[in-house]
């Protein structure tokens, strides 16, 4: 047996070990606000609670409806913490009082909220990272426009900028992933007879967000997201069931996003390499080529800090991020595609002179041109129905 061979299980052994110390991660997908995610959370903290498993709500939110908060009555919850924020008294999920009475199961419903900047961490997900850490097993929920990955795709195809999201790599910790579907009819007879939104709010609700085509796109997005969850899981039951560790992606290669120092819509070429590789099941790397001309002390500072805001964006979404040094970015990026296994490679599209694109002298070309054996993506953020400018 090799030592490589031996540390790989040895590494696999540990990992197991680590993870059998974390909580575990329940997720209840929807397309939509009153599909019923929190509602399915309390019926399950009953289930549970009649089972005799030690079940607390750590943050719950009814939004008023009856039905669901009904539900409330009977559970444990840990009271809120208040907090005062520019004259504005905030209620978050009270972090610390759920650590220390340390349930077997916590409930913790709208998983990509900003908490208040006075909270610990930024995020909501990031209290539930915090619980699973200390051995709590956390059931939460979220509506899958709020996937980062799907930012530009959800902003293109129904109108509506989402603001707050959560990383893919979050929800591909999850354990088990249950997606609530219902018909759009269906929701929209609930949100009409008042079940969802207060009477004076759904027309407008009608008019905007829960429009036929909007909500139809992102049930769509809902079933495939579950369906590639379940996918990703069953592979990865085989591939510890195997007798030999096996690389990651299979035949299909790892996907590696070339960013330079300050890319136009860098994020959204982030999130295209995040969506290909949860598809293909497989890791992923960012790599920049940093050039002598762009060496830290001489790149401005505005693109100092978008480079690393690209960084730390492609480390939440679940990247391995490389940074090269050398004259030729295209041979450094080629190089490493040979030697990580790289079967997909993304980049954005060239916006040097036509008289470079022509020659072929642009990265992207370039890559194309010179990179035999690899599927290139050149992914462009124009409109193909846009007028073109000379």
């Amino acid at each position: 047996m090799s030592m490589r061979t031996r540390r790989t299980r040895a590494e696999d052994f540990l990992e197991m070990v680590e993870r059998g110390r974390r909580g575990r991660l329940k997720l209840y997908i929807g397309f939509a606000a009153g599909v019923g995610k929190t509602y399915r959370m309390l019926e399950e903290a009953h289930a549970l609670k009649k089972r005799g498993v030690d079940v607390v709500l750590g943050f719950v939110e009814t939004h008023g409806r009856q039905d669901t908060h009904a539900l409330v009555a009977g559970l444990e919850m840990v009271p809120r913490k208040a907090f005062t924020y520019r004259d504005v008294t905030v209620e978050e999920m009270d972090l610390d009082a759920v650590l220390a009475r340390k349930p077997q199961v916590a409930i913790v419903d709208e998983l990509a909220h900003t908490n208040v900047p006075l909270c610990r961490n930024h995020k909501r997900y990031q209290d539930v990272q915090e619980l699973l850490a200390a051995g709590i097993n956390v059931i939460g929920a979220f509506n899958v426009q709020h996937l980062e990955s799907l930012n530009d795709l959800v902003e293109r195809s129904t109108g509506v900028t989402v603001r707050e999201t959560i990383p893919d790599s979050f929800l591909k910790s999850a354990d088990q992933v249950v997606n609530l579907d219902l018909a759009v009819e269906d929701l929209h007879e609930r949100l009409k007879a008042g079940k969802i939104y207060a009477p004076e709010k759904v027309t407008h609700a009608l008019e905007s967000f829960f429009k036929q085509e909007n909500l139809s796109t992102l049930r769509e997005l809902a079933l495939r997201e579950v369906a590639e969850s379940l996918d990703r899981a069953t592979a990865g039951q085989h591939a510890r069931g195997s007798e030999e560790p096996q690389a990651k992606g299979g035949g299909w290669g790892r996907v590696m996003v070339a960013l330079s120092s300050n890319p136009p819509r860098a994020a959204a070429l982030l999130r295209r390499g995040s969506r290909m590789a949860g598809r293909l099941n497989t890791d992923w790397f960012v790599v920049y080529v940093e050039t002598p001309n762009e060496a830290p002390h001489l790149i401005d500072a505005e693109a100092q800090r978008h480079l690393l805001g690209n960084i730390e964006k492609a480390k939440e979404l679940g990247a391995e991020v490389v940074r090269l040094r050398s004259r030729d970015p295209v041979e450094a990026l080629l190089d490493f595609a040979r030697s990580h296994g790289v079967g997909h490679i993304i980049i954005g599209r060239s916006y040097q002179p036509r008289w470079k694109q022509w020659l072929g002298r642009s990265a992207d070309m370039r890559l194309v041109r010179e990179g035999a054996g690899f599927d290139i993506h050149v992914v462009s953020f124009d409109s193909p129905h846009e007028e073109r400018r000379p």
